[in-house]
């Protein structure tokens, strides 16, 4: 039995922390996994701009509000739920995916959650597991799915290797250029072809 395993931002919806840095004029937050393999490097880095700008949760959810997901990736997401199981992955957090997710009609997603002050702080995070997206994987073959993963950042290179088909969607040139033997697309047309042919 299969069971598709999407990353969500850069794949679904636009980046998150990009969008925010466009809207709060911070270009500091412009960093993404895409960058920066150290996924708690790199939201330590985000938590100590936050702070020093006196921003918190209010702020990042009013930019989210007015996110929409990529031109056809509810298209191609609802098509793809009716061929097989499909299981969002994300590093992200509860606080941000919901809006997110209530424009994607409510897929299924695994996520993290964000420490909040009662200020609005966001003094920390709190990740569902280590290594959450190859560890999700592994977690699914173990009780008898065959995973088909794909993604579009150093974060999701783990879940995308161990599965039985991976992709990189709309990821770099230089993730592209460093892991030529995965399979790589652009437009979602292609892409859920792709993912046809190994179902």
């Amino acid at each position: 039995m299969n069971i598709v395993c999407l990353d969500m931002e850069g794949v679904l919806v636009p980046e998150i922390w990009i969008a925010f840095s466009e809207a709060s004029g911070i270009p500091e937050l412009r960093r993404t996994t895409r960058d920066e393999p150290d996924y708690d490097k790199l939201m330590r880095f985000r938590l100590d701009i936050l702070k020093q700008h006196g921003l918190g949760l209010r702020e990042i959810q009013d930019v989210i509000a007015k996110i929409d997901p990529l031109p056809g990736a509810k298209e191609f997401l609802d098509e793809l739920r009716t061929l097989t199981q499909v299981l969002i992955l994300s590093d992200t957090f509860e606080q941000f995916a919901k809006p997110l997710m209530k424009k994607l009609d409510w897929p299924t997603i695994f996520c993290n959650t964000l420490e909040v002050g009662e200020n609005g702080e966001i003094i920390g995070y709190h990740m569902r597991c280590e290594k959450s997206k190859l560890t999700t994987v592994k977690a699914l073959q173990s009780i008898g799915f065959d995973t088909i993963a794909a993604g579009d950042s150093f974060n999701d290179l783990g879940m995308i290797q161990a599965s039985k088909a991976g992709f990189l969607f709309k990821s770099t040139e230089q993730i592209k250029k460093d892991y030529p033997e995965i399979p790589a697309y652009e437009d979602f047309p292609e892409f859920l072809d792709a993912i046809k042919r190994v179902l």
